[in-house]
């Protein structure tokens, strides 16, 4: 990558990073190319060198970021398998890896999130397809543990795999807004309880 390509990348980072603070404090509408240009320390005009608006920044905020949970999903199914792990294994390290992703960038998870429930933003197809990206990291696991006999026939995999994805990034919110006195480690051992199926009856 020569340097221009390098200087570009790092100059949508810091706008990427100054957008997701400033719309997570005072929303989209609120927030201005201004003021995104200050908190990333550019020129207003390099903001619309690298983007036409600040919808498209937010769209490619919005694509970024998801990009950056699928990869680190899809890193942890890969890790899984090459040390020749089950698929619920796999599941659950793509648990704790969502719980890291979303420790890292709260900022932009609760975003994504409240993103997710409006239906009249510019960018709603975009973020459709960027969502799917990262489920279907799930759906594959479940598929191929369907396939081997590990998990039921009877689940209903593209549901599963969404459900999946929506209690990690609900149960880490609500972690992060109501007990974060909780660690990382505990958040994720309730968690993988669910997905092993711990959670009714009695232990024997």
């Amino acid at each position: 990558m020569d340097s221009t390509s390098t200087r570009r990348r790092n100059t949508r980072q810091k706008l990427y990073e100054a957008a997701v603070t400033l719309i997570a404090e005072k929303g989209f509408s609120s927030t201005t190319v201004e003021e995104i240009a200050d908190r990333a320390g550019v020129a207003k005009g390099t903001v619309y060198y690298n983007f036409k608006s600040k919808s498209e920044l937010f769209e490619e905020l919005l694509r970024y970021g998801v990009g950056l949970l699928t990869a680190s999903l899809q890193e942890a199914a890969d890790a899984t398998a090459a040390r020749d792990g089950s698929n619920v294994e796999s599941l659950d390290a793509m648990i704790r890896a969502g719980l890291e992703f979303i420790d890292r960038y709260p900022a932009f998870t609760q975003l994504y999130v409240a993103e997710l429930w409006r239906t009249n933003r510019a960018w709603q197809s975009t973020l459709l397809v960027v969502r799917q990206q990262a489920v279907a990291v799930v759906e594959t696991v479940l598929s191929q543990g369907v396939a081997n006999g590990e998990l039921s026939r009877e689940i209903d995999i593209k549901l599963t795999a969404a459900a999946l994805v929506g209690m990690v990034l609900v149960a880490a919110l609500d972690w992060q807004a109501f007990q974060s006195e909780r660690s990382l480690d505990d958040v994720h051992s309730a968690l993988s309880r669910l997905l092993h199926g711990r959670v009714g009856g009695t232990q024997g």
